[in-house]
């Protein structure tokens, strides 16, 4: 349908279509507001009913809504695949200018975040806290099935499936 440009299906508040169902689904929410997926990650809380604002920077594509009109800009990349940020050291693009700032580290070495307590440096801030855990034996990521605790995400993701 990509190629094609159909688009069988339709909504039946206010006659947007897509090309595919999920994208009708996601919109959907914008009618109703109910709760969803944030970011493509699982379930959360009901959302709040979506503004006036945030209907009027929604994306044609998949339906997402924005409360920014920037947001939706950098959203519309994700379609059409754009990545107009482009390492000169070795031709790899990006959709996201930060997301070349970032890489541009791996080529020169650079770790601006140092771990306070062993000196250990990173390329993201991410991978700092998550290395915290290390020291803390903090484990903030619980199984909800079992009680068991993790201190990475994907620990926790990779653990639920023995629950399936």
């Amino acid at each position: 349908r990509v190629h094609t440009g159909e688009r069988p299906y339709s909504c039946g508040e206010c006659g947007k279509s897509f090309s595919v169902s999920s994208h009708l689904e996601r919109h959907r929410r914008i009618h109703t507001g109910t709760g969803g997926v944030a970011g493509g990650g699982s379930p959360g809380p009901p959302r709040p009913r979506v503004t006036p604002e945030m209907a009027a920077h929604c994306c044609g594509e998949c339906g997402k809504s924005f409360a920014q009109r920037s947001a939706l800009a950098k959203h519309r990349k994700t379609h059409t695949g754009e990545r107009p940020h482009r390492c000169g050291e070795c031709g790899k693009s990006f959709s996201r200018g930060s997301n070349l700032t970032q890489h541009r580290r791996i080529h020169t070495g650079e770790r601006p975040f140092a771990c306070g307590h062993c000196g250990k440096g990173f390329i993201q801030r991410s991978d700092l806290e998550r290395h915290r855990r290390v020291h803390t034996g903090e484990r903030p990521y619980g199984c909800g099935e079992c009680g068991k605790r993790f201190s990475v995400s994907s620990h926790l993701d990779r653990h639920q499936k023995i629950h399936l």
